[in-house]
């Protein structure tokens, strides 16, 4: 008999859930994980920090309130990062505390160490003192995560040239940056740093950023990180980046050379099974160190399950908290549904961006008509309230049946606004619900009514010139 009826390996969001969702269903569960990583890179490097290191920034920098009291307004003058890190610090540890108590309390067997595959069913546990005994289980979660894509080429020294992951143990704030990659966590420290003050720029070999967005969200956000002085070197690739005594030098293929105090890679995520010895698994992993799975989170070995950031797209917190219980669900022959395909995407770049649906540009490849309503947080009493004079929200409307092909926002809460419409889309509901709703006011939750009835009014119009 097995020691355990299910054993996870990692506890970031995704083994998280697949371990107390077995538990909850009664079965006998353990948890692998590096006693400085419980949580997973989500609890320590990567979301919970980020997130919370842009609310000590938007606190202390006052840039959300300069709407209202000046260009000039900062509630610290000189920001260190020692200012910025004792909130971070704060939230990890309580979060550590939390994932600890949940696990405890489900009667979940925690293991400190690291995890490798000796044969499908055994995992041995290395543990900190070096320590190896061996684990056996009925069925394994592989939940190990991902860590930052590092270029051969560059020599990180984690200080002056450094990942997305070392950013956070900064010494102080740089006075200028280069960030190489204009994807989702590239923006987003991209945008903290310049609100901090640093002169940025932002070095992506693409020709644009954030191409899975609205394109006039996307327009709205660097015109904004452009006021705060952020440079933009699109269709540009970083040739080498050397380190010098009084900094960085960047020099790119084209042949310009970008000075800094600091460069950050986020050159995209590298998934850590290299240590897991899957062959011995009968698995294998792609050069990302992803690892294929079905519609239920099953590998090529039936009884071996893989969820989160080591699966590949789409990578979020949010997502692998789903996969983690679905595999949970399947492994133990416990009915559950398929993840619905309206899933949010959030962005925290500052402002923040959200969205769920598909795009204007999306909806015009497939030949899918659609109206545009939108509603800008200026024109809302909300919104002068707060001092934010550049959100939105987008509404895509279909003429056809009236639902909701898409919803965009950008600006303060826009993470939290995009459920309203994203439980409306979900539930099959029309623009006509959100035109006769009741909103709290004052409210950003408001702008759904006003861009609503944008929409029907464009589409009045369109049905009175038809007639």
């Amino acid at each position: 008999m097995p020691d355990f009826d299910m054993l996870v390996i990692g506890s970031g969001p995704g083994g998280q859930k697949a371990a107390i969702a077995a538990a909850k269903l009664g079965h006998r569960v353990a948890v692998v994980d590096r006693p400085d990583m419980v949580g997973g890179v989500s609890i320590h490097t990567g979301t919970i920090p980020s997130k919370t290191l842009r609310e000590a920034v938007l606190y202390l920098t006052g840039l959300t309130q300069r709407d209202l009291y000046g260009q000039s307004y900062r509630l610290k003058e000189d920001i260190t990062v020692s200012d910025l890190t004792a909130r971070t610090q704060h939230v990890v540890g309580r979060e550590v505390d939390v994932i600890r108590s949940q696990l405890s309390r489900n009667h979940i067997a925690l293991y400190a160490g690291t995890g490798r595959f000796v044969d499908p069913h055994t995992v041995a546990l290395r543990e900190v003192t070096g320590h190896e005994r061996l684990l056996s289980a009925e069925n394994i979660v592989i939940a190990t995560g991902t860590r930052p894509a590092r270029p051969d080429t560059v020599e990180f020294d984690g200080r002056t040239i450094m990942d997305s992951d070392n950013v956070l143990a900064l010494e102080r704030v740089p006075r200028s940056m280069v960030i190489v990659g204009a994807g989702v966590i590239g923006m987003e420290y991209a945008s903290m740093f310049a609100a901090l003050g640093s002169k940025v720029t932002v070095v992506e070999k693409r020709a644009g950023m954030l191409d899975i967005c609205d394109v006039e969200v996307i327009e709205a956000l660097k015109y904004h990180l452009r006021a705060l002085a952020v440079t933009f070197r699109f269709g540009e690739t970083v040739a080498a980046v050397e380190r010098h005594p009084r900094g960085t030098l960047t020099i790119l293929e084209s042949g310009k050379k970008i000075p800094a105090d600091a460069v950050m890679y986020s050159a995209g995520r590298q998934g850590l099974t290299d240590e897991l010895d899957l062959d011995k698994a009968g698995l294998a992993a792609d050069r990302r160190g992803r690892i294929t799975v079905d519609e239920h989170y099953r590998t090529e070995v039936p009884h071996i399950y893989a969820v989160g950031d080591v699966i590949g797209f789409p990578a979020l917190a949010a997502t692998s908290m789903e996969q983690g219980r679905s595999a949970a669900y399947h492994a133990f022959g416990e009915p559950v549904g398929q993840m619905h395909h309206l899933q949010p995407i959030g962005i925290y770049t500052i402002p923040e961006i959200s969205f769920v649906g598909r795009t204007e540009d999306q909806l015009t490849e497939d030949s899918v008509p659609f109206e545009v309503g939108i509603s800008r947080y200026r024109e809302l009493a909300r919104g002068q309230i707060i001092g934010d004079s550049h959100g939105m929200l987008k509404l895509l409307v279909s003429p056809e049946d009236r639902t909701l092909l898409g919803v965009h926002c950008f600006g303060t809460g826009a993470t939290e606004l995009i459920h309203i419409g994203q439980t409306v889309m979900g539930c099959g509901g029309t623009v006509d619900y959100l035109v006769d709703a009741v909103f709290n006011y004052p409210t950003l939750a408001e702008s759904y009514k006003v861009a609503a009835l944008d929409a029907t009014n464009k589409l009045r119009q369109i049905d009175r010139i038809g007639d």
